[in-house]
């Protein structure tokens, strides 16, 4: 064993970041499967609690597992036919909405025309420069788009399959770790496993609770500023949440653009913006920390660190398994002797603060 050979600290220092880069080139190199194996790992997770009740009322696993599955496209089903309503619903006022923009477009190039001095022109000109340069581009962003969707497509049809075999091969799995770690480390395998249950279970209850919080937050403030499909906008942002820290103000562009247009005042574009900031900041300071953060037990410096990474790694995907990536690893560094450093500098930090304003941990 590597421990148990004298070698100086130099040398193990370099082994481990020899170590840590192969893993991350492999996870890089390997990316499409492996985002789409965690993906399914957390939704098995996620449906084991019903399919585990289903069993215990006598259930066969495998139509148990049926039952789930069949529970969650039916969700997610009804979810789509909801944003279908409302995209149709769009579809409908749409030649109000194009009217209202070309008032806007025309208000903005008087406005630039008497405060910026730019003639239309000029303005005309660089606006079809800009589409001919646009059209010229647009195949390759076409295709590149359409590539990507059928990726993400076919690779999202394969989650239901993945997430059929995690849930009836869990026992296998379980066996396949004690025959990997020794039958002797049985109790601690299965007290690993359990916690990482626990955790990954927690974050996503958690991230589901203050995606309905947040939901019903931007709603009320989109309401009370009378801005259109309220509870569309609301909603679309606040499942965005899964894309950490920028995903709610992504969100919040379309209801900025639909209040320029829709409404006399730019004022309430700029209520719209400050709704969501104060939302952000509301969700970002309180309602994660209390609901999710104390499930994770993740500090907020390891979280970020962990966000910037797993977005260079794997995009977006890395944004959204970041968090419960992270949380599963401190739960095998806790329970792990020569790693238990490791998890302490993952966990939440005491922070005391004593005389003369030093803050000491």
């Amino acid at each position: 064993m590597l421990s148990e050979i004298k070698l100086p600290p130099s040398i193990k220092l370099l082994i481990g970041l020899l170590t840590v880069s192969i893993i991350v080139w492999w996870m890089y190199l390997l990316q499409e499967i492996l985002i789409l194996v965690s993906f399914s790992v957390l939704f098995s997770m996620l449906l084991y609690p019903l399919c585990h009740r289903l069993e215990k009322w006598h259930f066969p696993r495998t139509l148990a597992i049926f039952v789930c599955l069949l529970v969650t496209l039916a969700i997610m089903a009804g979810v789509i036919s909801l944003i279908a309503l409302q995209i149709a619903d769009f579809s409908d006022t749409f030649p109000t909405f194009l009217k209202k923009g070309e008032t806007f477009i025309n208000e903005l190039q008087s406005w630039a025309s008497h405060n910026l001095h730019i003639s239309r022109k000029k303005q005309v000109t660089e606006l079809r420069n800009q589409s001919l340069t646009l059209l010229k581009n647009s195949g390759n962003i076409i295709t590149n788009a359409l590539g990507t969707t059928l990726n993400s497509l076919s690779s999202a049809m394969l989650i239901p399959i993945f997430v059929f075999f995690f849930l009836l091969y869990r026992d296998f799995f379980r066996r396949f770790f004690y025959l990997a770690f020794g039958r002797g480390n049985r109790k601690k395998i299965d007290l690993v496993c359990t916690r990482i249950y626990t955790v990954v279970q927690s974050y996503l209850l958690g991230l589901f609770t203050v995606i309905l919080i947040v939901a019903a937050l931007n709603t009320l403030g989109l309401w009370l500023l009378d801005i259109e499909y309220a509870i569309f906008f609301g909603t679309l942002a606040a499942f965005l949440l899964l894309i950490p820290y920028i995903g709610i103000m992504i969100g919040s562009i379309l209801p900025m653009l639909m209040a320029l247009i829709t409404k006399d005042s730019p004022m309430y574009a700029v209520g719209v913006a400050g709704v969501f900031l104060f939302v952000q900041f509301l969700e970002g300071n309180f309602i994660t920390p209390h609901i999710v953060g104390s499930k994770v037990s993740i500090n907020p410096l390891a979280a970020m660190i962990a966000l910037i990474l797993g977005g260079q790694l794997w995009g977006i995907s890395g944004l959204v398994l970041a968090l419960p990536f992270i949380a599963i690893l401190k739960v095998v560094f806790d329970n792990i002797d020569s790693l238990k450093h490791y998890g302490y500098l993952l966990g939440e930090a005491e922070i005391h603060h004593k005389g003369g304003g030093r803050i000491l941990g």
